[in-house]
């Protein structure tokens, strides 16, 4: 094995000049769909990221001589849209001190509150030795360019382990996943929870049945492009229901689906044959999870949301025999439906000593509350028994 002192780190400004099979070839089996070249590159070149985003493309990568060994997905970011850890009243705090938070170094999957690595190694070298080299470098990037602060979003313990004894700070988010007991159907995923979830569930799918509305499921290799612009209009009309605007352009989803048809799975609701909302699935087979990826409708029906974003895509993680569904970031609403929390962490590190060992009292207090919170929710668990540790 080369020596580590051959080790050389460098910035990519757009993943796709190095080729698809050699990031891919970093990602360890468990890595997920989110940190695949086809992913990410496509949301460079549909101008999700880049450009005027404030999403800068900074990605590191680790090479021997021109081996590429390691690498970390890393954006210089202008603001903290995007990210589901809440950092703005850090930088309010920066400016009140007449000090700038903006431009952070950030490694994460855009958009995308989901688990996963970030310190990418190739399979022949020493994992940790890559991740010791890649965190220093991060380090190093946010020091030579007079950075505020590097943040590593939702990273495997593992890495946040190794994160920490460089410095960083580890912060607890909750989420709410829903795990498949080896469900048979529906109805045993029912007789499964307590008396009141499962008559509140059954109250909301007959809201919805009572409208006469019908679902679609169109897996990724079956989808079209009239699909997907349906899709795209729930999507975006959630977005401007709030007055906001989306991350993600259409130009985006199509992409997607071209690249990792085999990952996407689409739920469209239909009355009379007219499609009235829609929600997506991304599949990842190789370690039996789900994701609930956006949802949006085109009239407001009550409990449709419910009925096309959860109930559905249980159904179909209990045919398809899928383990795990992230319904996504925050929502204590959906343990009314059967999810459970689960605590997971994302990494900082301040460069500021005096404002590291504020935020540092901050996030101590913080653990304390979430602690608090997560005991707070068992008690008020949908199962009737608590076989399941999330």
């Amino acid at each position: 094995m080369a020596q580590p002192d051959s080790y050389q780190l460098e910035i990519l400004d757009r993943l796709s000049d190095i080729s698809c099979q050699d990031w891919n070839a970093l990602l360890p089996i468990d890595a997920g769909p989110f940190l695949r070249h086809e992913f990410l590159s496509g949301l460079e070149e549909t101008g999700c990221v880049g450009g005027n985003t404030g999403w800068q493309v900074a990605h590191l990568l680790l090479k021997d001589h021109d081996q590429l060994i390691g690498a970390m997905p890393l954006y210089l970011k202008q603001h903290s849209y995007g990210e589901f850890v809440f950092d703005w009243s850090w930088a309010q705090a920066y400016e009140q001190q007449g000090m700038q938070y903006f431009p952070k170094a950030l490694c994460a999957i855009p958009f995308s509150p989901v688990q996963g690595s970030r310190i990418l190694s190739a399979s022949h070298i020493d994992a940790d030795l890559v991740k010791q080299h890649v965190i220093t470098g991060l380090k190093t990037l946010v020091a030579q360019n007079n950075l505020s602060s590097a943040h590593v979003l939702f990273p495997y313990a593992s890495e946040s382990k190794s994160l920490q004894k460089q410095g960083f700070m580890l912060r607890d988010s909750v989420q709410f996943h829903w795990h498949n007991q080896g469900f048979e159907n529906f109805e045993q995923f029912l007789a499964a929870l307590t008396m009141k979830r499962r008559k509140n569930i059954r109250r909301e799918r007959e809201q919805v049945a009572k409208e006469s509305i019908s679902f679609r499921h169109v897996p990724g290799v079956s989808s079209t492009d009239d699909d997907w612009q349906f899709f795209y209009r729930c999507y975006e009309n959630t977005y401007l229901e709030h007055r906001s605007n989306p991350y993600l352009n259409e130009a985006f989803f199509k992409l997607w689906a071209q690249r990792m048809p085999e990952n996407l799975h689409l739920i469209i609701a239909e009355r009379a044959g007219i499609p009235i909302a829609a929600s997506l699935l991304v599949i990842d087979p190789k370690t039996s999870k789900a994701y609930g990826r956006y949802w949006g409708a085109i009239e407001h029906i009550p409990c449709l949301h419910f009925e096309t974003a959860y109930y559905q895509a249980i159904e179909y993680c209990i045919s398809n025999k899928i383990q795990t569904f992230e319904g996504g970031a925050q929502g204590e609403h959906k343990m009314a439906r059967g999810f459970l929390p689960t605590t997971i962490q994302s990494a900082h590190f301040i460069a500021d000593p005096r404002f590291a060992k504020a935020v540092q009292h901050f996030l101590d207090r913080e653990h304390q509350g979430i602690g608090a919170y997560v005991d707070e929710l068992a008690e008020h668990s949908p199962l009737k028994s608590s076989k399941v540790q999330p």
